[in-house]
């Protein structure tokens, strides 16, 4: 799956430049301006700083805590999906070791009791430090041995026999010409009929 987003906002550190800004507000010593340049931000967000200080002094700069629903599952529950994702799809009665999205969210189910659509179990698998994993596409009848020999002896073999077939013309400018390219495109169907 996917790599985990990273947080938009870093929160303990909003926080601390929030601190700060007190800090200097009680030292009385700068003006609003300049207490935006040092810190990096709005003259408008140090004079509602300022505003909320005078309210309620340092603690009522202190940060509102984390922003938006709070995840439906805890750390333990995400280890029992890990570990139930862990033993392969065949264990939870599927038919094939694939882990795809609507499989995921049926385990999480099961496992935990909390239901997600399947559009979304891709965002907990990035929590989990899951990445999606494409497996490799090969024909079942591949046969390596053959594939290796093809392509240490057979195939230079077809390049030097359509090299001598075009005499007369350097190699620059038959790998330039598209009938050099045709004619190359023929030869490796013909030798592929071949073998």
């Amino acid at each position: 799956m996917r790599a985990p987003v990273p947080p938009r906002r870093d929160f303990p550190q909003l926080e601390h430049r929030r601190k700060q800004a007190a800090r200097l507000f009680q030292a009385g010593k700068m003006i609003h301006a300049a207490i935006a340049r040092e810190l990096k931000v709005s003259r408008q967000s140090v004079s509602r700083w300022y505003t909320e200080w005078q309210r309620g002094g340092t603690p009522a700069l202190r940060s509102a805590g984390r922003a938006g629903r709070k995840p439906k599952l805890d750390g333990k529950q995400l280890q029992k999906v890990e570990k139930a994702l862990l033993q392969g799809a065949r264990a939870h009665g599927f038919g094939t070791d694939l882990w795809t999205l609507p499989r995921v969210a049926r385990v999480t189910e099961r496992v935990t009791g909390v239901h997600y659509h399947p559009g979304h179990v891709w965002k907990i698998l990035g929590t989990m430090k899951w990445t999606p994993q494409r497996p490799a596409k090969q024909a079942r009848e591949r046969d390596q041995e053959k594939v290796k020999f093809w392509l240490d002896q057979r195939w230079p073999a077809l390049k030097k026999k359509l090299a001598a077939e075009r005499p007369g013309s350097c190699s620059k400018t038959k790998a330039a010409s598209p009938n050099a390219r045709r004619s190359a495109e023929r030869g490796l169907r013909k030798a592929k009929r071949r073998s």
